[in-house]
Order: C-alpha cells, then sequence, then structure tokens
C-alpha cells in the first residue's frame, strides 16, 4: 500500500502523469485497492491456524447458518484486525457501548461535510480537472480539516470539557467524505 501511495504524490519537480489522467487515475487507485485487498484476504486464508480462527466461538454458528456440509473447513474467519469485517464491526459497536456505559450518551451529533469548492482543494487541482477526478486531494483536507475540527472541539473546549469522543467518517453517494460524529 505504502508503494501505491508514493506513486499517488505530488512531486514539485517531477511530472506524474497518472494524476492527470482523470478517470483512469481513479480506475487506477481502485486497481491498486483491490490489489492490496487481494493479497490481505490471501494471507489471512492461508494463515487461518496462525490466527487460530478454529478457537473463534462463532465459528460454530457460521457452519450452522450456512447448512452445507461440503463448506465445513474451508470457512475463512476474518480476522478484527481486517477492516470492515462483521469481527470489525462488533468491536467498533462494543466500544462504543462501551463509551456510553462509562460517560453516558452522546451530548452531540455533529456532521461535517466536505466541500469540493474549499480552497485547499481547489488550489492542489490542475488546470481543467475537477474535484470528482482528484478523490486523494478531497480525502487528504478532508483529513486536515477533521483534525484541526478535532483540535478546536478537545483542546479549545467550544462545548466545554472533552471525556471522550467517537466518529465515523464515510463517502456519500455524491462522492464526498462527511462525518458523522
Amino acid at each position: 500500500m505504502n508503494y501505491y501511495a508514493y506513486r499517488m504524490m505530488i512531486r514539485t519537480h517531477e511530472e506524474n502523469v497518472i494524476l492527470k489522467c482523470r478517470r483512469l487515475f481513479q480506475q487506477f487507485a481502485v486497481d491498486m485497492y483491490v490489489k492490496v485487498e487481494t493479497e490481505r484476504l490471501a494471507f489471512i486464508r492461508f494463515n487461518q491456524a496462525k490466527l487460530r480462527s478454529e478457537d473463534y466461538i462463532h465459528l460454530r454458528d457460521a457452519i450452522h447458518s450456512d447448512g452445507d456440509v461440503q463448506n465445513i473447513g474451508r470457512l475463512t474467519i476474518l480476522p478484527s484486525s481486517y477492516i470492515g469485517s462483521p469481527r470489525h464491526m462488533h468491536e467498533y459497536a462494543q466500544d462504543a457501548m462501551t463509551y456510553v456505559r462509562n460517560y453516558g450518551t452522546p451530548d452531540l451529533f455533529i456532521t461535517f461535510t466536505c466541500n469540493p469548492k474549499w480552497t485547499e482543494i481547489e488550489r492542489e487541482l490542475e488546470p481543467g480537472q475537477k474535484p470528482q477526478d482528484r478523490h486523494d486531494i478531497i480525502a487528504r483536507v478532508f483529513q486536515q480539516k477533521l483534525k484541526v475540527m478535532m483540535d478546536v472541539l478537545t483542546k479549545y473546549r467550544v462545548f466545554g470539557d472533552t471525556r471522550c469522543y467517537m466518529y465515523s467518517v464515510e463517502w456519500q453517494n455524491v462522492d464526498y467524505l462527511m462525518l458523522i460524529s
């Protein structure tokens, strides 16, 4: 993944042709993401014994719910370290419930939506490019603004002392990031 992140970086004195290719750049990014995810899944699949998947408590439930005895022994259990897996999402839900148990119900629900017209985004675009051509720039600018917003909320105590916080970042159908806190 680091190699592809390196390939997509903007450099001052080097021309990176792939960044100027609009939809082709998006196809490249998706293809490389799928390639990396395939390798991660292959590692998990071929290292089930090392990951101790046979000890998972939900293995029995998966076999019962599948119902096909031909698949017994062929199940691949995704660990909680695999982002987006059921175990990962279950862990996040458990963490959120722990926060609620320890600190009470949340006081604020904040939505922070990315604006493709932000000057930081428009300044980084090449002539003729549109924000939807460069999701990498949108994601970087959003992450920087998210960090600033969280600093304002926690360090500068705009709403008072912050005992804890949790948030989720998701892409919406309009191709822009949104923070749901």
